[in-house]
């Protein structure tokens, strides 16, 4: 059976008879299904189709909702994040049945995370079809290239970030200097043979934490593949991002949502704040799972 994002690629070629489209769905299956264009096939599409990469982007705003999961509000967002490098990385908003409102990953989240956990060192551009809400708007604040990040909309492009949040508060108020998407590292080892655990540690070590220190990273087995998830703090608290949403957008945008989840595994530095209950409820939620909980 085709699994969800399979089926809404084929219906959408199917609705929208547009060769843009239909090609795009062929480039994705044939990188199973992984959610990113770099930018020599993001320069294809453009010479071939005689678009911008942003004209490019809003075309393939469709493509990007078809990845969403949303069985509560039956809404789907895309959204693709533009890296310095002129890759592509679609995003789309999740929702996680019998878990709470606020586990809920947002589509721009989703295309920021899918890029940092891609090695990608900076955000030039978001496109979105619908217009960022305020979590997104102050999510998108931490970046470090907040201050020229531009926000395009299908009806308005080219619109800096702080057109959106004027008089914004972000890290620097705070007097942080190395924001998120600036290179992070985090002495935690370790010196076991798991390679689960080797590799819920690696991320978070490579988390963003600035506010609580409370760096973390989840690893998430499936079969003979790890997928992991880093958390990242907001200045405003609130629209932090934890490291098993991460994980599993990341899982879903790698076009793996059939392979199924046979551990968790979560390591988290001591600090004043903790992400494991969060976790251990969508695991179990979602997953079926308990968290294997490693304390650095």
């Amino acid at each position: 059976m085709k699994n969800t994002i399979i089926k809404g690629l084929t219906d959408l070629v199917e609705q929208k008879r547009d060769n843009l489209i239909r090609q795009m769905v062929v480039q994705l299956e044939a990188q199973g299904y992984k959610a990113v264009l770099e930018q020599a096939t993001v320069q294809q599409f453009c010479r071939q189709f005689a678009l911008s990469p942003v004209e490019f982007a809003l075309r393939c705003l469709p493509v990007a909702a078809c990845y969403a999961l949303t069985p509560i509000s039956q809404f789907n967002v895309g959204a693709i994040a533009i890296g310095q490098s002129g890759s592509f990385y679609f995003g789309a908003n999740q929702e996680f049945v019998a878990a709470s409102m606020q586990q809920t990953v947002h589509a721009e989240q989703s295309a920021i995370s899918h890029a940092w956990l891609a090695g990608e060192k900076a955000i030039a551009h978001m496109v979105v079809n619908y217009t960022p809400c305020g979590h997104c708007r102050q999510f998108m604040n931490e970046l470090n290239s907040a201050e020229r990040l531009k926000i395009h909309l299908p009806h308005s492009q080219n619109n800096l970030l702080h057109n959106y949040l004027p008089d914004a508060f972000g890290p620097k108020d705070l007097n942080i200097q190395n924001v998120f998407f600036d290179g992070q590292s985090h002495p935690f080892n370790y010196q076991g043979h798991d390679p689960l655990i080797r590799a819920a540690v690696e991320a978070a070590s490579q988390s963003y934490a600035p506010y609580s220190q409370a760096f973390s990273g989840v690893a998430l087995q499936l079969g003979e593949l790890i997928i992991c998830g880093r958390y990242a703090e907001n200045a405003a608290f609130n629209p932090t991002f934890l490291p098993l949403q991460s994980a599993l957008n990341y899982q879903r945008l790698q076009g793996l949502i059939d392979v199924k989840v046979r551990r968790v595994v979560m390591a988290e530095a001591k600090a004043d704040l903790t992400s494991l209950p969060m976790t251990q409820s969508l695991a179990g939620a979602h997953l079926g799972l308990d968290i294997e909980y490693i304390s650095l």
